[in-house]
């Protein structure tokens, strides 16, 4: 009896333990979940921070040629020093000929000194030229001037002979490995070749745009991805990305790099570089089933279109140039692709030449020179009447000979022909339906399944593959699995952002992915620490916008304080914080991270305000108005700069800072007299060298600035 009842009590407290065991996993269970829970909004709401602002910089950076096109457009040159300082400021390296290229590019002319350890490079390349150029970048070592220009010369050469979509078949190899962008992350491209292997007869490689820009080993990782398309060139595929763009390399750091990099030969290789990234081809085509582009499609993508324009019309594709109406006839035969000059054109154009009085035909040598001189100004007025551009190739490419081989085909205007450039290197896919302008980059579009699905049954096509958005895994799938977005810079916000990948199509083209840390330091950390140091990457830039928009911010808060109290509420602070940066960013949620104290629900913006700006303040003690325009303005100012410095010297000349300046004084609503910039600009020249380098054109907005209205 007592024994049973011993047993039935150790029974129950069995049972008891059990059961508090159970619970106890399920309130572990259910804080886990919490907390994983707390960690992905946390993450989500970092991510929305980065791309946002990201997304934000590519619309000022458009906004800035927009306002380009809008000072040219109104601006009337009142002599011919002003005309000759907007053509060179606005006239890119398109302007170059053939002939002339190779000759300000002449590589020939320059020496390797013996003290240089550095790789050598001899053409044809072999494949122990790129194992000696990957060896050396591993060592931090740099390839000498003479072979980047030599190798640019040779990668041009090759390029224009490629169609503008490449075609590629998984008959000839085992499979084709898809890069998406790279960004300047040479350790990404490294591990991407280690994992993989080394691009061989039996590994196919597609490199889907982006290769500079943000990184800082931008030129090194063209330097390798030309040594190898110029060795393998039926495994080696470029396509162009947004960033192979002179003038999106002006603001994201690659002119900065190479200039850094090649202090002698910097502009030149630049100029070629410039020239190279025009002729990269658009797209490639995987045994006519799988599309790769770098951004996306619009309702109006024609592939036809894309096969048979001369793709290195387009230098910038952030820049168009303008045509006038009457010039429409001449516009469609040089896109068309016939003959720039030459009898043929003569009469469609409807010259009426300047008259002047032949010398007498008793002297040979001067009717000679008066007639060929005759003929090239006819020449030249022909050029500006159809707007060619001199630089386009005397010999015939890939591009032009299609064109004339269909010259009986539909023709286009160069609006449509740059807009699909556009859309192909700056669309996004979207979920919705439709397609629609994209205002968030603020270049291409978005589009929807419907779209994607119509394009890949007129085309016959699986599935496409793109690149353009950071990805956390990597890749991401959209549409029903018919849009694959592929992103190999990993870590491209912060350590731990996000993973890298690459994608490998096999003859069943099913696509297998891998995805990577190139950084070790980011396989230390556990989830919550790399969600962490992300969070508070993406707070400080966040930070850093809000103090830019300190005026701004403030009018949108009185609006909300009519009785001037100095205080709003929470609700109305998203509000307003929301209509003055236009980010899209749910601020409530963002709220406790940015707005440390509140009282009974209400908030001292003025005070908020005041303590942004004592965390932006540098040490020169600059008046926080004026650091607040620097921050908003730096990178556009940074970007002008670079344009007005032609030849990438990093100081600008008196003369091209007072013509600079009458450019943009309108538009600022500054009134300067010609007395008055020149008296600006000398004090501004602080080492009274006679130029003016990047922190003093600076100087001269802040002292601008604090002139009295």
């Amino acid at each position: 009896m007592g024994s049973g009842s011993s047993v039935n009590v150790q029974y129950k407290y069995s049972l008891q333990k059990s059961e508090n065991a159970f619970k106890a996993a399920v309130l572990i269970q259910q804080w886990y979940r919490r907390h994983v829970a707390r960690l992905e909004m946390r993450r989500r709401c970092t991510w929305r921070i980065f791309q946002s602002i990201e997304y934000s910089c590519e619309q000022d950076q458009i906004k800035l040629h927009n306002f380009f096109s809008y000072l040219m457009d109104q601006f009337t040159p009142s002599s011919s020093k002003e005309r000759d300082f907007i053509s060179r400021m606005f006239v890119s390296g398109e302007s170059y000929k053939e002939a002339e290229l190779e000759k300000y590019c002449d590589y020939e002319s320059i020496e390797v000194p013996d003290s240089y350890t550095g790789p050598h490079l001899s053409f044809p390349l072999l494949p122990d030229h790129a194992t000696a150029l990957l060896e050396a970048f591993q060592q931090k070592q740099q390839l000498h001037a003479r072979y980047v220009l030599n190798l640019l010369h040779e990668t041009r050469k090759h390029l224009k002979q490629l169609p503008n979509i490449s075609h590629v078949s998984t008959c000839y190899s085992e499979e084709i490995t898809v890069c998406g962008d790279l960004h300047g992350q040479l350790d990404d491209l490294f591990l991407i070749f280690y994992k993989n292997g080394l691009p061989s007869p039996s590994k196919s490689y597609v490199f889907n745009g982006d290769f500079v820009d943000r990184g800082k080993q931008s030129l090194e990782i063209l330097v390798i991805l030309f040594t190898f398309l110029l060795i393998y060139p039926k495994e080696v595929h470029l396509n162009r990305g947004n960033h192979e763009d002179h003038m999106v390399n002006l603001r994201y750091g690659f002119t900065k790099e190479v200039m850094q990099k090649y202090k002698v030969h910097g502009k030149k290789i630049l100029r070629m570089f410039q020239n190279v990234f025009c002729w990269l081809p658009l797209a490639t085509l995987i045994d006519q089933k799988v599309l790769i582009i770098h951004g996306g499609i619009s309702d109006t993508t024609d592939l036809d279109m894309l096969e048979k324009i001369q793709r290195n019309r387009f230098v910038s594709v952030l820049r168009l140039k303008k045509r006038k109406e009457s010039s429409g006839k001449p516009q469609i035969q040089a896109i068309n692709g016939e003959s720039e000059s030459g009898t043929d054109a003569a009469p469609r154009l409807s010259l009426q030449p300047q008259t002047a009085q032949a010398p007498s035909t008793a002297n040979r040598r001067e009717f000679s020179r008066w007639l060929r001189q005759t003929v090239q100004e006819q020449i030249d007025t022909c050029r500006r009447l159809v707007d060619i551009s001199e630089s386009e190739p005397e010999e015939l490419t890939y591009s032009s000979m299609v064109s004339l081989k269909d010259a009986d085909e539909p023709c286009w205007t160069l609006q449509e022909e740059w807009k699909q450039v556009l859309d192909i290197l700056w669309s996004d896919p979207m979920p919705q339906e439709g397609c629609r302008e994209n205002k968030v980059r603020g270049g291409g579009c978005y589009f929807g399944p419907d779209v994607t699905e119509t394009f890949l049954e007129k085309y016959s096509l699986q599935f496409l593959i793109r690149s353009h958005e950071c990805k956390q895994e990597g890749y991401e799938f959209c549409h029903s699995r018919k849009v694959l977005t592929i992103f190999s810079a990993s870590n491209y916000y912060e350590i731990g952002s996000n993973r890298g990948a690459y994608v490998k199509l096999g003859p069943d083209l099913i696509p297998h992915f891998v995805q990577y840390q190139a950084n070790k330091t980011a396989h230390l950390l556990t989830m919550t620490q790399r969600i962490s140091r992300v969070e508070e990457s993406a707070f400080r830039a966040l930070r850093e916008k809000l103090f830019a928009h300190t005026s701004a911010l403030i009018s949108a808060f009185k609006s909300y304080d009519r009785d001037n109290t100095g205080k709003i509420t929470l609700s109305n602070w998203a509000t307003a914080v929301e209509s003055v940066l236009r980010l899209g960013l749910p601020w409530r949620m963002l709220r406790p991270q940015l707005v440390r104290s509140t009282e009974d629900g209400m908030l001292e913006y003025k005070s908020w305000l005041d303590d942004l700006a004592m965390e932006q303040r540098s040490q020169e003690h600059i008046q926080s108005s004026l650091l607040e325009v620097i921050y908003r303005n730096r990178s556009n100012l940074e970007t002008i700069f670079r344009i007005i410095d032609r030849d990438h010297s990093g100081l600008i000349s008196f003369e091209e800072f007072q013509q600079t300046w009458k450019l943009f004084s309108s538009h600022m609503n500054i009134e300067l007299t010609d007395d008055g910039i020149n008296d600006l600009v000398r004090s501004i020249d602080f080492n009274k060298d006679g130029n003016i380098d990047f922190n003093e054109f600076l100087e001269a907005f802040r002292l601008v600035r604090q002139c009295p209205s």
